[in-house]
């Protein structure tokens, strides 16, 4: 079979590319713009295009089937080629569907914790060697492609982003999947220039519970987030089993987050009240897969997080550093919270960048108060070009400040002037925690800490 990626380099596509060429599929691809990694692992499998730019003579009828990625236009050439010969079409999702249709398919919703859960399910199953199909969201150690697809494993694990499939086809993301098994870890307003208010936000997320499959399917949710317990309540009376999961019973010693389990302790590598509801919302998933809580708990504990998800980038004497992709307002609390809370002996410099649409949408920037407050300093940095790409309106430090409201909050539009405060401060006992969805304008943070002088 012959497919077509339009936009091949982006981030899911290149590793459903990859995932496809390594199923046996005949891949072919297109985009206007590859950056790393994406350009050196299409490489690695001979699918980088040889030119780059759109091109409607790669287009025609022995081509079995055109994927559509969301960085392609509607009015791109390929894409309208395709239509005029009538190829069949399909966004990313659908097809992770038309692959995954004869499997058991658990979908992973959420505003946050998708990718975690996601990815403590796939650990667990693969400390047991057991077959299973993937979509994740970030790369995951032990994983060689954020992609698997097989013929013959039984299980198809899906991270559910609520964004849109693609150029043409504006439904969410996890709308298109139909689970056996869903899980909801929590509702918190984002993608607001998609879902302008929250109830439609909260809409999307009722959408899914509706295509969860009729027969014996499951909804696995956080009953300690009251937007997810409000959803889910309106669902009591329908054929579907609701499985509800808060935070497990635990403990915090010298700077480790030990599990108690009846009789048993397990230590854990990774913390925070957030990651325990993960953890139990994985954990479910896993008993509805056949791993009981004994053998679930002893594969959990190796378990050292996704890439950028509270992950440690610095660890020496008495400091330490993370990197986290937290950027919604829930996400910047929880994360700065569980720190704290980690190590609460510390102190706590957290540095956020402003880089969504959300987060620098004038109306959204309220959403933020509090977000900062456990952090003994608290800096926000946001690159005022950004605003421009995203054609918003600028935005004054004086509204970030009025915003998070926080004591002595520190406001950056120029990450060099951000890194050399860093530099100023005294590091020893304390924790610098770095929140972004994008890079703070390219640093490579672990060589700017370790570079630091304590």
């Amino acid at each position: 079979m012959h497919l077509h990626f339009i936009a091949i380099g982006g981030s899911a596509m290149h590793n459903l590319a990859i995932a496809l060429h390594l199923k046996g599929y005949r891949i072919t691809g297109s985009d206007d713009e590859i950056f790393e990694p994406s350009k050196t692992r299409l490489n690695k499998y001979n699918l980088l295009p040889k030119t780059i730019g759109w091109d409607a003579s790669r287009i025609h009828k022995g081509i079995d089937a055109v994927i559509l990625g969301m960085h392609a236009k509607e009015d791109n050439p390929e894409l309208l080629r395709a239509k005029e010969l009538g190829l069949q079409i399909f966004s990313y999702p659908e097809y992770l569907y038309e692959q995954s249709q004869a499997k058991t398919r658990v979908v992973i919703g959420g505003s946050h914790g998708k990718t975690t859960i996601t990815a403590m399910i796939l650990h667990v199953l693969n400390y047991y060697d057991i077959d299973t199909d993937y979509m994740v969201g970030a790369q995951l150690d032990g994983f060689d492609v954020m992609v698997k697809l097989s013929y013959d494993a039984p299980f198809m694990i899906l991270e559910g982003d609520e964004y849109l499939s693609s150029p043409i086809d504006k439904r969410p993301k996890f709308h298109l999947y139909k689970p056996n098994i869903a899980l909801i870890s929590g509702i918190a307003w984002d993608h607001i220039n998609v879902f302008p208010t929250f109830d439609i936000y909260v809409d999307q997320f009722r959408k899914f519970i509706n295509v969860i499959e009729p027969d014996n399917g499951k909804l696995i949710y956080c009953s300690d987030d009251n937007e997810v317990n409000k959803l889910c309540s309106e669902f009591k009376n329908s054929n579907i089993e609701l499985l509800p999961y808060g935070l497990p019973d635990f403990s915090i010693e010298n700077d480790k987050t030990i599990v108690i389990e009846g009789k048993n302790k397990y230590e854990l590598s990774v913390f925070g009240k957030h990651n325990l509801l993960n953890m139990n919302g994985a954990r479910l998933v896993c008993n509805q897969l056949g791993i009981d809580d004994e053998d679930f708990y002893k594969a959990i504990q190796s378990y050292k997080g996704a890439s950028k998800r509270l992950e440690m980038i610095y660890n020496y004497g008495s400091t330490i550093a993370f990197k986290d992709f937290a950027h919604a307002p829930s996400k910047i609390k929880a994360t700065t919270e569980a720190v704290k809370e980690q190590f609460p002996s510390k102190k706590i410099i957290a540095c956020m960048e402003l880089h969504t649409y959300s987060s620098l949408n004038k109306e959204f920037l309220k959403h933020y108060n509090g977000a900062l407050e456990k952090a003994d300093y608290a800096f926000v940095y946001y690159n005022p070009h950004t605003l421009e790409i995203k054609k918003l309106p600028a935005v004054e430090p004086a509204y970030i400040y009025e915003s998070f409201n926080k004591k002595d909050l520190e406001v950056f539009t120029n990450s060099e002037l951000l890194f050399n405060k860093i530099k100023q401060l005294s590091l020893k006992n304390t924790c610098l925690l770095f929140m972004s969805s994008g890079s703070f304008d390219g640093i490579d943070l672990a060589k700017f800490v370790k570079e630091l002088k304590f």
